[in-house]
């Protein structure tokens, strides 16, 4: 797999429009491979479709309402066309190198199906405690932090769907993410878990961070309910393949 081919960015997004717009704007200004970027918006009201539809090299997938995460996924990688699909949080800011370094990684054997970045906001061994206050100091932080250095990646059982790539020839294999988890939570589980079941190795890329402003699809829902979907989704995962993924966090 050559570093030069096409990346698929899938974006969902639901009423978030202001992350959204710095999201794109920071692909825009770092990404230097080919690339397409694909917004899933699900049913948002405060004005993303018609900001959307203002953006150039932008296809813009719009739901009458809003249908989950897993499910407005599915609906962007159904048209992309890279060779490499990337999933992203509409609250992620990328930096410097970023997506020439999950490629490199992505790249380097054949059975690596799928490879993630360090973040400041997530579970599990992505984790890297923010050095820095704003979004500039994120991006000198980048700067210095995103150079290629294969001794700094690390293979694993599990990496987060914030930003998630996976090569074409993966969900071919496996097909698409699980709408039974929707709205959210345990479907990268789930997608990881089967994409290991089918030989395929996975790779946190520790040579390369991006930024997480964190928990946006889900902020307005009151802690309780965050609680029980969470439980629910997880039983959902233990009732389908008979382990508990938290073993892998």
């Amino acid at each position: 797999m050559s570093t030069t081919l096409k990346t698929s960015i899938v974006i969902p997004t639901c009423n978030g429009n202001d992350l959204l717009a710095e999201c794109i704007a920071a692909i825009r200004t770092h990404t230097h491979t080919p690339y397409e970027l694909i917004v899933v918006d699900n049913g948002s009201s405060d004005g993303t479709t018609a900001w959307c539809r203002t953006q150039k090299q932008l296809t813009l997938v719009s739901m009458p309402s809003n249908r989950g995460f897993p499910s407005a996924c599915n609906a962007g990688l159904r048209l992309a066309v890279g060779d490499v699909l990337l999933l992203m949080n509409n609250d992620v800011v990328v930096g410097r190198n970023w997506l020439d370094n999950l490629l490199r990684a992505l790249a380097s054997r054949a059975d690596i199906g799928m490879v993630g970045p360090m973040t400041n906001y997530v579970s599990g061994r992505q984790f890297r405690e923010a050095d820095y206050e704003s979004m500039a100091q994120f991006q000198q932080a980048a700067e210095s932090f995103n150079r290629s250095d294969p001794q700094r990646w690390s293979e694993t059982k599990r990496l987060v769907g914030f930003c998630l790539a996976f090569k074409r020839e993966l969900a071919e294999r496996i097909g698409y993410l699980d709408e039974r988890f929707s709205p959210g939570h345990y479907e990268d589980d789930d997608y990881c878990y089967r994409a290991r079941r089918t030989g395929y190795r996975l790779l946190i890329a520790g040579d390369t961070i991006v930024h997480h402003h964190g928990s946006s699809s889900f902020r307005k829902l009151a802690p309780e309910r965050i609680v029980k979907l969470i439980d629910s989704n997880w039983r959902k995962f233990m009732d389908k393949w008979g382990i508990d993924p938290r073993q892998y966090i």
